[in-house]
């Protein structure tokens, strides 16, 4: 402890012995110069204790321990990506089947047969004679024909 606290005393600069010559102070000159001491002090403190390299050898150790994170992506992968990509496809291929005449649901809830067909849009027919003119991506579901009274 003693060699600890006179080390110390040798790189902060302070003095703590009384029976110095009177000449001497125990303040340190400037700021900086005290901080470029307690920053060689704990630098030198940081490098003895640092641990010691890993070998190269572990490649095989670093690949087992990116095992499970590979899994996880595969996992989600086939349980999340891969049925709504299945969803997305089936639905772009409904909209593109869409006839004149067709029993539809749309995202709303309404029930109509479709009177009019354009590149983004229909008109959905919901009354005798009332017609409304909707997006084609708010159809969601083709229900079987007479399926509307």
């Amino acid at each position: 402890m003693c060699a600890l606290l006179a080390k110390t005393r040798e790189i902060t600069g302070f003095q703590t012995d009384t029976h110095k010559p009177t000449g001497h102070t125990n303040r340190i000159q400037s700021p900086v110069a005290y901080l470029r001491r307690i920053f060689v002090f704990i630098s030198s403190a940081y490098a003895q204790s640092a641990p010691a390299a890993a070998p190269a050898s572990d490649l095989s150790s670093s690949l087992m321990s990116m095992l499970p994170l590979v899994l996880m992506f595969v996992v989600l992968y086939f349980i999340m990506i891969r049925p709504q990509m299945k969803r997305q496809k089936e639905l772009k291929a409904m909209l593109e089947a869409l006839a004149k005449g067709d029993e539809v649901v749309t995202t709303g809830g309404m029930l109509g047969k479709i009177a009019q067909l354009g590149d983004s849009q229909i008109g959905l027919e919901v009354g005798n004679g009332v017609v409304l003119q909707l997006q084609r991506s708010a159809v969601i579901q083709v229900l079987p024909k007479g399926s509307i009274k």
